[in-house]
């Protein structure tokens, strides 16, 4: 009985013993833990303090909210990251505003540069037309006295003739009257008479070199032929055998073909570009490779309201008669010549509302300029504004470049140093870099 006795109350105090010795455990892992979160907390802002020795530090900044800067070191409000340190002594430390690419990363994103050059360049308006007959060629054969047409030959609208190709033999009685009258005048040899006879005849209507024949030969000419007084193509023929013919009235119309115009539909944004006299290059398919120099005749002063174009009119010589209206040419239009910048057009990055391209700098970091662009000449672009002659800027690589500079903040902090009134850019800038 009580050897049993004492063998329980051992057991009894083993347990509470091991009890306490739990407790003391579990307090002293909590406070261990507890100190050393606290320790870690605290020695984490001055780790980020620390700095090497002779180092200056400008401020702190979150990489990714580039746009705010800090005095102190700390906690992201932004990110759950600590705010990086920029130093003084770093290259561009002063705004931040330029991306550093080591040599071997240049090769590996194969940055290619390339010079801001002044050139002379002159834009050529390339545009559509279709060929017309000029109105500036057009003959109106017309009748001079009354009479009746007693022949008419084998012409119809549409028929190419040359000048001198007989229409029509017209019976004119008033002129058979008068030629008999300077007939008998001249052969009483009364000379001023006969001048006044002979000027009748031309004041009838009676073409002069018909009045030489008569009185050459001394017979009455009873028919007058109506001849093409140009070559060219008949738009209209109002001629018919027996008809009666008044004096003035439009018997054919004859539209030349030396020259043809050309009309152009130019959209209104290019309207600088062009002037009367400026040199055209036309080119049909009907004629591969071969190219038909022209001229602007005229800028005409009332546009297409629909279409938001100007009508150009071009003059186009017309060897051979090859070109026929409607055919369609391709034109080339040369602007006037100036100077201006122009860099590669690839190497302008748009966004839309501003261009970007990325400058070399000496330091071998390169700095994002916003531009001014202008018209685009073949593989060149004209820069208004924002670069200098003998700059490099890098034209091959850039977009590598550029998402680079977005995600370090470059493209924000060269927003901050816009000067003032750029502020709208500025504000665009900062938001590309945010995204």
């Amino acid at each position: 009985m009580n050897r049993d006795h004492t063998r329980s109350s051992r057991t009894v105090a083993i347990g509470v013993a091991l009890l306490v010795l739990g407790a003391g455990i579990g307090v002293g892992l909590s406070t261990w833990r507890t100190g050393g979160a606290h320790d870690g907390a605290t020695a984490l802002p001055e780790r980020a303090a620390s700095a090497p020795a002779g180092r200056k530090v400008l401020y702190w900044h979150d990489p990714m909210v580039p746009g705010q800067k800090f005095d102190k070191p700390g906690k992201s409000p932004f990110m759950d990251m600590d705010l990086v340190p920029r130093y003084a002594d770093e290259a561009g430390a002063d705004d931040g505003a330029s991306l550093a690419v080591a040599t071997q990363a240049r090769q590996a994103l194969g940055l290619r540069l390339a010079p801001v050059e002044k050139r002379k360049i002159g834009a050529t308006v390339d545009a559509t037309a279709t060929v017309q007959l000029s109105e500036r060629d057009i003959a109106i054969v017309q009748a001079r006295a009354a009479g009746f047409v007693e022949r008419v030959f084998a012409r119809a609208p549409g028929d190419v003739i040359a000048a001198g190709a007989p229409l029509a033999e017209v019976l004119v009685p008033e002129w058979l009257a008068a030629q008999q009258e300077f007939l008998a005048v001249q052969a009483t040899g009364d000379a001023a008479l006969a001048r006044a006879a002979r000027q009748r005849l031309l004041l009838l209507g009676m073409p002069a070199a018909q009045v030489e024949r008569v009185e050459a030969s001394g017979q009455t000419q009873a028919l007058q032929t109506i001849a093409a007084p140009i070559g060219g193509v008949i738009t209209e023929l109002a001629l018919r055998s027996g008809m009666t013919v008044a004096p003035g009235m439009t018997l054919a119309r004859i539209n030349g073909l030396a020259t043809v115009w050309l009309e152009a539909a130019v959209p209104e944004g290019l309207a600088a570009a062009l002037r009367p006299g400026a040199p055209v290059q036309a080119r049909f398919a009907a004629w591969p490779g071969e190219v038909w120099p022209g001229r602007v005749a005229a800028v005409l002063p009332e546009g297409d309201r629909d279409t938001r174009t100007l009508r150009v009119r071009i003059e186009l010589p017309n060897p051979g008669q090859r070109l026929q209206a409607g055919l369609s040419a391709q034109v080339g239009i040369a602007g006037p010549q100036r100077d201006a910048l122009v860099v590669p057009a690839e190497a302008v990055i748009r966004t839309g509302r501003r261009a970007i391209v990325y400058l070399a700098q000496d330091d071998g970091r390169f700095r994002p300029v916003e531009v001014e662009i202008g018209a685009e000449v073949g593989d060149r672009i004209v820069v208004r504004s924002g670069l200098a002659r003998g700059q490099q800027v890098v034209a091959s690589g850039q977009f590598l470049l550029d998402s680079e500079a977005s995600l370090q903040g470059v493209l924000a902090r060269a927003a901050e140093a816009v000067p003032a009134g750029h502020e709208e850019h500025a504000e665009a800038a900062a938001s590309g870099a945010q995204r």
